[in-house]
């Protein structure tokens, strides 16, 4: 297992309900998201946010209780609400409006005094007072940044992900979000290189949808693994999370990067026939630990 693991998997961001138009209400965000998986597969994260004094942040901390995550760097806002997002789906894919000014705005630095593995996305440091606590986690020097980019108009700005992007060493985004930030056209085959190279990257994660996704190296290797055929999408949503979450593991454990994007497309396939984007049945998760050679993380009660 990388030798990161022993300072602890840091992960960074939102906490949110997703409100879905049939009535439902789904926890979420895309950093819950990852480190629920996480925990589910062997890894203890310490996940760190913010929730309101409501009932959604109580319901928030009962989950992550239930689930047996670590509550320490999970703070309380008593001005701001819990994170909300209203979900549409148009033609199967997810639309958001995401509510400003919540309790994950607020994220102060916590007393965390080492981060082997940081994991953030571009949401939540859409403040000020966010990004602070974000750059107080980085100035812990982690072994490993991996950036999950979430081009979520209007709450990014271009130079502020650009200064995150410098001194990361993974990126994950999709096509377009790779267009976007190279400012190439869909045809350019070396944006994903040129990419690493301005930023000084090590790697970068580029989704395609439904045709696949691929892992671009620094030194030149890449690997295309096209996706997963499922027979039921219930919604896409967290999609994209759980393939972030499985790309950790594959670093935390070392797997060949063919291997790491196989399982991500596997794990991303199963989490599509899902509402919403975490599933609170250890039985869901047993059948990828078993088949993958991990053993089952106890359950806490």
């Amino acid at each position: 297992m990388a030798d990161f693991t022993d300072k602890g998997i840091c992960v960074f961001g939102e906490v949110l309900f997703d409100h879905f138009p049939d009535g439902t209400r789904v926890l979420g965000g895309a950093p819950f998201n990852v480190a629920w998986h996480l925990q589910a597969m062997g890894h203890s994260p310490y996940f760190v946010s913010r929730v309101g004094r409501d009932a959604e942040g109580e319901a928030v901390r009962e989950a992550m209780r239930d689930w047996g995550m670590e509550l320490t760097g999970l703070q309380t806002d008593t001005r701001r609400p819990t994170g909300l997002v209203r979900v549409s789906l148009a033609g199967g894919e997810p639309r958001y409006d995401i509510v400003e000014d919540c309790a994950y705005d607020a994220i102060d630095m916590p007393a965390l005094e080492r981060c082997g593995l940081l994991y953030h996305g571009s949401l939540a440091v859409r403040s000020a007072r966010s990004a602070g606590a974000l750059q107080g986690l980085r100035e812990l020097t982690p072994e490993l940044i991996f950036i999950d980019v979430n081009l979520r108009p209007p709450w990014w700005q271009r130079s502020q992900l650009e200064n995150m992007l410098h001194g990361a060493h993974w990126v994950k985004m999709n096509h377009d979000e790779l267009c976007e930030l190279q400012g190439s056209g869909a045809a350019n085959p070396d944006a994903a290189r040129e990419f690493i190279e301005g930023y000084g990257l090590r790697g970068v994660v580029v989704t395609h949808g439904a045709k696949g996704a691929e892992i671009v190296l620094a030194d030149g290797e890449r690997v295309f693994v096209e996706s997963e055929s499922h027979s039921e999408v219930i919604d896409t949503v967290g999609a994209g999370d759980a393939f972030a979450s499985v790309m950790i593991l594959g670093l935390a454990r070392d797997w060949d990067p063919e291997l790491t994007l196989e399982r991500a497309q596997q794990f991303a396939a199963a989490i599509v026939g899902r509402r919403g984007a975490t599933v609170a049945d250890r039985g869901f998760y047993r059948e990828f630990l078993e088949e993958w050679g991990l053993s089952d993380p106890p359950v806490v009660t």
